[in-house]
């Protein structure tokens, strides 16, 4: 069936018939028409966006972690090395010079961490000591809960004694809790207590001990034990024995002025002593005195370089 084209009637009555449109010409649509535009398809997300976004929020979290560190101390507590940083610092639980022989639990890093009342008395000794010439070294400071916990395990595990030459050699690791060496809770975990000494001011670094040669008893002369740089106390650090009793005279005259000049030294800055260790000192006034904290020792965002006096 042929289809018939379109045709309108004019005023007069005639008939017309719109003309053919020869094949191949081209009509131009009226103005009040308008072609419909293609909708432009969404394009997907490149594939190396994801990665590159990952890459720089990695690289920001790397430069802001120092600072996010230093910031994540408990309120009332300071790294000593911000309070004063000509203070040498040995801190022995961070690495394997130790009764144990290996990092403590909670010991992300060598660094002394004090309650701000008792770095600022540390601050006050070191000034008066260095009129003399003289410095403090400590070795530990704030103490996490966990690292108590740790002693306690290694101290009922027979199988590891590797370090009872040198730190513990008259006695049983076993009994260490029962003879006061060792506590829990430690005063420690409050934060305001320190293990100290007293070095000449041209000690700058502690050194380590050297692998190729046997361990010596803390309890020798101090020509023949490990040498921490510190003035002759009569043992070493964390020597757990009666000859490291503080008022303990078997440990000879040197040793017995210089246990007391250190008493005294920290007396006058309001710390009290410890019968059984010539080394350990408690602020009277501490300003946290119950249970104790567990966060762990981080590293403080200050350059660790120790200026010199």
């Amino acid at each position: 069936m042929v289809r018939k084209r379109p045709s309108s009637v004019r005023p007069d009555g005639a008939v017309t018939t719109p003309p053919r449109i020869p094949f191949g010409i081209s009509v131009s649509m009226p103005s009040t028409f308008s072609q419909r535009r293609p909708v432009a398809r969404m394009q997907p997300a490149s594939t190396f966006s994801i990665p590159i976004c990952a890459g720089l929020a990695l690289i920001i979290m790397m430069l802001l972690a120092p600072a996010l560190a230093g910031s994540a101390l408990p309120k009332g507590f300071v790294y000593l090395r911000e309070i004063d940083p000509t203070i040498v610092q040995d801190i022995r639980y961070a690495g394997s010079h130790n009764f144990v022989g290996r990092p403590i639990r909670g010991y992300l890093a060598a660094e002394c961490i004090l309650s701000e009342p008792a770095a600022n008395a540390l601050e006050d000794v070191q000034r008066r000591l260095a009129e003399k010439k003289l410095s403090l070294i400590v070795w530990d400071c704030y103490r996490p809960k966990r690292a108590v916990d740790d002693f306690l395990q290694w101290s009922k595990d027979p199988a590891h004694s590797e370090m009872k030459t040198e730190f513990y050699p008259r006695n049983d690791k076993e009994h260490l809790f029962a003879l006061g060496y060792l506590a829990r809770p430690s005063a420690h975990s409050r934060g305001s207590t320190v293990d100290l000494a007293i070095v000449p001011t041209t000690f700058s670094s502690a050194p380590r001990p050297n692998p190729s040669q046997s361990p010596k008893a803390c309890t020798s002369p101090k020509s023949e034990r490990f040498e921490d740089g510190t003035i002759d106390f009569g043992t070493g650090y964390d020597c757990l024995d009666v000859l490291a009793n503080t008022s303990n005279t078997r440990a000879g005259g040197t040793a017995t002025r210089n246990r007391q000049t250190l008493r005294s030294y920290m007396h006058g800055a309001g710390f009290r002593p410890y019968a059984r260790e010539w080394w350990h000192f408690e602020l009277i006034n501490e300003p946290f005195h119950r249970g104790g904290f567990d966060f762990e020792v981080s590293a403080s965002p200050s350059p660790t370089e120790r200026p010199t006096r």
